[in-house]
């Protein structure tokens, strides 16, 4: 379809209903409907392995399920299985169910770097649980932060270092400080400069986003983890390494199972419940435990969560641990991305938009980047081309793949981006995207104002 002729008007309706009643229209900001074309943001019905249906009843084939949560697709059998044994038995006690220990036993099992874990419902109260341990461990108060990743936590010592930093204390944000990844030097420069101040470096282990020729399109240099290995020993800081994204798309084990190097502390969440609300706080077993109640330490508040044993969630996350690890589906993931990646490069280098349109990351974490005529990141190409991709049933923020996805659903959404990428060279041959964004272009998540 072409994407002048395609429209969603209940799509449309439905995003007023949710603006009403939700600030922002959605209750995550990525997924807000400017992140997406000018009344082009589909508003969905229901989903089935790699597709969607929206409220106008168009099917997509869709990427970043679940802001990449959904890594085996939308209502996967074997997750559904476990989930229902548990729903008729209740879901949350006044004690620790078994379920509790059958969970943490299976996790620790998968991910044997770690000798603790503790389940919650998010990521950021992971890692900012992982934030506080860090702090009462050391006695001390700041918080070293990866400038170079986008993303840790909805709570003030990370959002405050955002654009979006209204209602947050300076004296909070003060406390977190930055060093770039990969960059050993800027990091020992960083904690010389608060020698004594720094209870932790946060980060996400790998540079998930960084281009090629690095093996699998993205990954740390070799050394660099156990460089800040070292570096975190002999300042006496804490590692934490944040897997929200990484944990078992990287290896069953996350990247600290793949790359052999283990942080003090990890977090994991996304893949880990399928869609289910489930995240982890892991590490070593001596840090762990300032948290417990078998310690002579001052006590550490480090997760108490109403819902975070629902004993739904945590089948699910036991049956997608099992499934990943007997069905070889970090393999999968990674077949699948290499497919993706190798059919959307030849397409955009067919159009003649090769250096313009980008695509980056590991093979099972993909993301791409539009570039204008300046090879300069542009919001405007960004949303000509999320449009032409919607007209061609495509629901694509990222190429991040499910292991749901057929070759059948990659080459069609190759031949969708081979489309989209002879629109894209036309504006570029015009300097001006404008006359196909449909309207105003798409806006970044973190910004100043409304």
């Amino acid at each position: 379809m072409d994407a002048d002729e395609f429209h969603l008007p209940r799509s449309r309706r439905a995003n007023e209903r949710l603006h009403a009643a939700i600030p922002g229209g959605a209750h995550t900001y990525a997924k807000g409907d400017d992140q997406y074309p000018e009344d082009l943001a589909p508003v969905i019905s229901h989903g089935r392995g790699a597709h969607v249906w929206d409220v106008d009843g168009n099917r997509y084939v869709e990427y970043g399920s679940g802001l990449r949560s959904v890594s085996l697709g939308h209502a996967h059998p074997r997750v559904l299985e476990a989930v229902r044994r548990e729903l008729d038995r209740g879901s949350n006690f006044v004690r620790p169910s078994l379920v509790e220990a059958e969970a943490a036993e299976r996790f620790l099992a998968t991910v044997p770097t770690a000798e603790m874990v503790k389940f919650a419902k998010n990521g950021s109260d992971a890692t900012t649980a992982a934030v506080r341990l860090a702090r009462a461990v050391t006695g001390r108060p700041r918080v070293a932060v990866c400038g170079d990743h986008p993303f840790f936590s909805v709570d003030d010592w990370f959002i405050g270092t955002t654009p979006m930093d209204a209602g947050i204390p300076a004296a909070t944000t003060e406390l977190t400080v930055a060093f770039p990844y990969g960059d050993l030097v800027a990091t020992e420069e960083l904690l010389s400069r608060y020698r004594g101040e720094i209870a932790c470096l946060i980060l996400e282990p790998t540079g998930h986003t960084e281009p090629p020729p690095r093996a699998n399109g993205a990954g740390p240099a070799p050394g660099y983890l156990a460089g800040l290995r070292e570096l975190a020993d002999r300042h006496g800081c804490v590692l934490v390494f944040d897997e929200m994204i990484t944990g078992l798309r990287w290896s069953e084990a996350g990247a600290q199972g793949l790359y052999g190097v283990v942080p003090d502390l990890s977090t994991f969440g996304k893949a880990l419940g399928n869609g289910f609300a489930v995240s982890a706080l892991a590490g070593r077993r001596e840090l762990m435990e300032r948290g417990g109640l078998r310690h002579a330490h001052d006590r550490v508040f480090l997760l108490s969560t109403t819902h975070g044993a629902e004993t739904h969630s945590l089948a699910a996350a036991m049956a997608v641990l099992a499934t990943y690890v007997e069905e070889g589906i970090t393999a999968r993931l990674h077949a699948l991305g290499e497919r993706l990646a190798t059919g959307v490069r030849e397409a955009a280098a067919g159009a003649g938009v090769g250096d313009h349109l980008v695509v980056r990351g590991r093979a099972s974490n993909l993301v791409f980047a539009t570039l204008d005529e300046n090879r300069q990141p542009s919001q405007p190409y960004r949303t000509l081309f999320l449009r032409q991709l919607l007209a061609g049933g495509v629901l694509a923020p990222s190429f991040v793949v499910s292991s749901a996805l057929t070759e059948a659903d990659i080459d069609r959404t190759v031949d969708t981006v081979a489309r989209a990428c002879a629109v894209y060279r036309k504006a570029l041959d015009a300097a001006d995207p404008a006359p196909w964004t449909g309207g105003r272009p798409v806006r970044p998540v973190f910004r100043r104002r409304a």
